[in-house]
């Protein structure tokens, strides 16, 4: 069913602000206006933004630790400081409820430009915030502060960037070029392992502590403007204005979505606890041994490399052999690799460090490729973007944001750092259970 135009253009124009700004609602509709290049940048920019920051706050948690909180143990701090990178996931849900609002009743082009803005600026001034010798307790609450807006413009960065991409793409093709949004948050990853790396190497791990860390965030913000000024060219889709036509209730919305909700979480829990384990905590534990040392942060990032080639290799397989049936190989293999593969990268060599990033970067990668346009299929049009974003943020707040705080406890507590293995394995089985009766998605219709 086509848009009527003036009917779109009337649900825009009575919307105050930003809404006023996206003009001619006919003209933002017209998909010959965005090249498919444009739109791939589009969907990663953002994210490599988002996910830089993200990777450097964890490669660095151990200087951000000594800076902004009180003198204590080395245990006590890195507790304290993956628990403020637990709490920027913590905040999603409620970036996923008002920004996914914002995309579903204003548009897709709204959010991603105000999601880039929120995210920019908290980076920003994350690199220069004082720390807790300067002014005290302020340090700590000011930082956890700027943490919640991060996790708030996350919120519906992710899903409204996987959205908006995957609604330009044909049904043929849309597992490959959705990948591309989670290819900017590897891309974004990569790029904070170069930075923590280039900093420990060429300022000593002495300096980059005290002050050096602050580099990679302040710098963020070349990625911030350029992003802004991309989006803010940006055409909407057909189905981010009939959603914007529609502005159905939000809580009967989401009550109706309750199943694809339940379904996200067995679809991405695995993928993103494996993640953020494999990629977020590991890294910094050996990084700061005392027998560590920037070179896991260089062959970090030879890994992160792997798995930035497995995504679209995942959004291309799925794309013919359908995004269920390699989603659960995926799982399979992951669960069968994850307790090898962490033995390798905690007592390991540097060599076997990599070997056993790699042997899950390949699964991970793929997976992570593909569920961005699985996501997107199973939700309907109505409330995509609220419920989508509301569901994985949910799940990756319970998964992935406690990931490196679940291990560094399994270490300290209990002196099992094999036990991380163990609950990346029950999120496989959860996630078996949930994809086993689940339909193929790939050629359903997104404007239905």
């Amino acid at each position: 069913m086509e848009i009527d135009a003036d009917r779109a253009r009337g649900a825009l124009a009575i919307q105050p602000g930003v809404i006023a700004d996206l003009g001619d609602a006919a003209a933002l509709a017209a998909p010959k206006d965005a090249t498919t290049f444009r739109t791939a940048l589009a969907g990663l920019i953002g994210n490599v933004l988002e996910w830089f920051d993200f990777a450097v706050y964890g490669y660095f948690a151990g200087a951000i630790g000594s800076q902004f909180f009180p003198r204590s143990s080395h245990g006590v701090q890195e507790l304290l400081t993956f628990s403020v990178f637990a709490v920027g996931f913590g905040a999603r849900p409620i970036g996923s409820l008002v920004l996914g609002a914002v995309g579903d009743r204003i548009g897709r082009r709204a959010l991603l430009t105000l999601s880039i803005t929120l995210m920019g600026g908290a980076t920003l001034l994350i690199g220069l915030l004082p720390g807790y010798a300067s002014i005290g307790v302020a340090a700590p609450v000011l930082l956890v502060t700027l943490r919640l807006v991060q996790g708030f413009s996350v919120g519906g960065e992710f899903t409204g960037s996987m959205v908006y991409t995957t609604e330009r793409s044909a049904p043929g093709t849309r597992g490959l070029l959705s990948s591309s949004t989670a290819a900017g948050v590897t891309i974004g990853f990569i790029l904070g392992s170069v930075s923590a790396w280039l900093v420990n190497t060429l300022l000593g791990s002495t300096e980059a502590a005290v002050w050096g860390w602050r580099i990679p965030f302040v710098a963020s913000v070349l990625f911030c403007v350029f992003g802004w000024f991309l989006r803010r060219g940006l055409s909407e889709t057909a189905e981010g204005l009939k959603a914007a036509s529609k502005r159905p209730a939000l809580i009967p919305s989401l009550f109706a979505d309750r199943l694809p909700i339940l379904q996200t979480f067995g679809i991405v829990a695995m993928t993103n606890a494996a993640y953020y384990l494999t990629f977020t905590f590991v890294v910094q534990r050996r990084s700061s041994a005392p027998l560590g040392g920037s070179v896991f942060l260089l062959v970090n990032t030879l890994s992160l490399v792997v798995l930035l080639i497995a995504k679209p290799l995942g959004g291309w397989l799925s794309d013919r052999v359908g995004r269920r049936r390699l989603m659960i190989i995926l799982t399979v293999v992951t669960m069968i690799l994850v307790r090898p593969a962490l033995r390798l990268m905690l007592d390991g060599t540097p060599t076997e460090f990599v070997l056993g990033q790699v042997l899950l970067a390949v699964p991970i990668g793929a997976a992570l490729g593909l569920q961005g346009a699985m996501l997107v299929e199973i939700f309907p049009l109505r409330s995509r973007i609220t419920s989508m974003s509301l569901a994985y943020s949910i799940a990756l707040a319970l998964t992935g944001g406690t990931a490196p705080l679940l291990s560094a406890w399994l270490i300290h507590a209990l002196d099992s750092p094999l036990g991380a293995a163990d609950y990346v394995f029950v999120y496989g089985l959860i996630g078996l259970w949930v994809m086993w009766p689940m339909q193929e998605t790939n050629t359903r219709r997104l404007g239905e």
